[in-house]
Order: C-alpha cells, then sequence, then structure tokens
C-alpha cells in the first residue's frame, strides 16, 4: 500500500467522523478552538486506535466483527439523531455547552464514527503481514487527517448553524440517521 492508497484510506474513513463534526458543529452556538480540538481529538484519536486494534486482531475474528459492525454504527448513529431531532423541538433555550462536547457524548460519537476503522484494520493486517513500522505509519495518518477534517468539520457546521439552530439541529439529526442507515444499507447489500 502507497502513500496515495494510505491517503485515500484515510480520507474515505474519517468521512463518517467529518460528517458528525459538521453536526456538531451545527448544534453549537458560541465555538471555541477548544470545542474543535476536542472534537478532533476524539475523532482522531479513535480513528486512529481502532485500525491499530483491528491490526493486531488480524483476521482471527474478522467474520464476527464485520458481520456486525454495521449495525452498531448504525445503532448509535441513528440514537444520537433521534436526540438532535427531539432536542431540535424542544421549546426550551438551552445554549450548546461542554456536556455536549463532554466524555459521554464524545466517547460514543467516536466509537460509532471509527467502527469501520477496525475492520480497516483486519484489512490492514492482510495487506502488510506483518510490517508493524508501515502499521504504526499508516494510523498515525488517519488519525491526523481525522483530526484535521474533524476540527474543520466543526467550523463548517457551526458557521453555517448558529443562525437556525434549532432547524440545524433537526438537520444534523437526520444527517446522523441517514449516514447510521447509509453504514447498515452498504454493509447488507453492497458488501
Amino acid at each position: 500500500m502507497g502513500i496515495v492508497e494510505l491517503f485515500i484510506l484515510a480520507v474515505g474513513l474519517s468521512m463518517d467522523a467529518f460528517a458528525v463534526a459538521i453536526c456538531k458543529g451545527l448544534a453549537t452556538e458560541h465555538l471555541k478552538k477548544r470545542h474543535m480540538i476536542i472534537t478532533g481529538a476524539w475523532f482522531g484519536g479513535f480513528q486512529a486506535l481502532m485500525p491499530l486494534i483491528g491490526y493486531f486482531l488480524g483476521t482471527a475474528f474478522q467474520e464476527y466483527v464485520t458481520a456486525v459492525d454495521h449495525y452498531i454504527a448504525f445503532v448509535l448513529l441513528a440514537g444520537i439523531g433521534i436526540n438532535m431531532i427531539k432536542e431540535s423541538f424542544s421549546k426550551e433555550e438551552n445554549e450548546c455547552s461542554d456536556c455536549s462536547f463532554g466524555f459521554k457524548t464524545m466517547f460514543v460519537m467516536a466509537i460509532a464514527t471509527s467502527i469501520d476503522a477496525l475492520a480497516a484494520g483486519i484489512s490492514l493486517a492482510m495487506d502488510l503481514k506483518g510490517n508493524n513500522t508501515y502499521a504504526y505509519i499508516a494510523v498515525l495518518f488517519i488519525g491526523v487527517i481525522t483530526f484535521t477534517l474533524s476540527a474543520v468539520g466543526v467550523k463548517i457546521g457551526n458557521i453555517y448553524g448558529a443562525k437556525w439552530k434549532s432547524k440545524a439541529e433537526f438537520s444534523g439529526g437526520v444527517i446522523l440517521i441517514i449516514l447510521g442507515a447509509k453504514i447498515l444499507i452498504e454493509h447488507l447489500f453492497f458488501a
């Protein structure tokens, strides 16, 4: 696997995180740099961690992981999306605060957006045939690309979402549900 293929893999794996980061930005009224860094660190960290775990698991558990990863991602993203839609109809004016960037929320979102990366790590193990050095470089590359795109995604979402918070939350929720459904449909019908 060359640098071009690795870049394409990294960008492809980061697209789920990028889409969710945009949704986070849509729902954040007063965005701070630390929100971008937190989002990038969670998503980039998990996008690096999951392929590393997958790489070391190798092919031993491939059929089990790939059999359920799409269901897990769908349930997590749909659950978050439904919650965002419910909040968009809420009459209370609740400004996005640190709680939406807190441990529990970010942990669930990071897992949801990186579960496919676990399977990618397993395929890396088959492709690299034990070349640990290249695996570490690949994982670092994936993490850095995802960090960057996620941080930028939060900013993009915030620029377009601050004026229309409830509509943005609703749209973000719908996007997350569609993203989860897309993952599920791809795995069920096109894998």
